[in-house]
């Protein structure tokens, strides 16, 4: 079965390259599609301090997509793990998921920091980050995560 996903909008500004870490206080805009969305699309969005940004990561190539195994970052005192437990951006259809700080929203212009997309990453869709919707219960990860994410944002 096949999807066919439409962008809603694109990233304008920010950063030009997909680099691994320091992402925390990158601001970018949001510029969101007129011809796909109303002007009222955004009404009510300002209340909300986070909202969470879906994704597609454009430029991996293709012939870079992981299906299997590796180790994240290329770093072999980390375990080698499947593609779907690690935030790999070669993931299989490359699709990219943030919650980030949404600074301002100007019409169909969201103002967000803390994306890790690049100028001219395609938007597929945004949510209000709502607490009620995160994980219940106690959370778990490996040790190599919190070392992945030590300067990530």
């Amino acid at each position: 079965m096949a999807i066919t996903l439409e962008p809603i909008g694109i990233v304008r500004g920010g950063r030009a390259e997909a680099v691994d870490d320091g992402w925390g206080n990158v601001e970018a805009d949001i510029v969101l599609d007129p011809a796909r969305l109303k002007p009222e699309a955004t009404l009510g969005l300002a209340s909300f301090s986070h909202v969470v940004v879906v994704f597609h990561m454009h430029k991996v190539a293709e012939d870079k997509v992981e299906t299997g195994a590796r180790h994240p970052r290329e770093r072999t005192d980390w375990p080698r793990l499947g593609i779907l437990a690690q935030p790999a951006r070669s993931r299989p259809n490359r699709i990219g998921v943030t919650p980030v700080s949404l600074v301002s929203v100007d019409g169909l212009t969201l103002r967000v920091r803390g994306l890790d997309a690049i100028d001219g990453t395609p938007v597929l869709d945004i949510k209000p980050w709502i607490p009620g919707f995160a994980p219940r219960g106690v959370v778990r990860e490996p040790t190599w995560v919190r070392d992945l994410m030590q300067g990530y944002w």
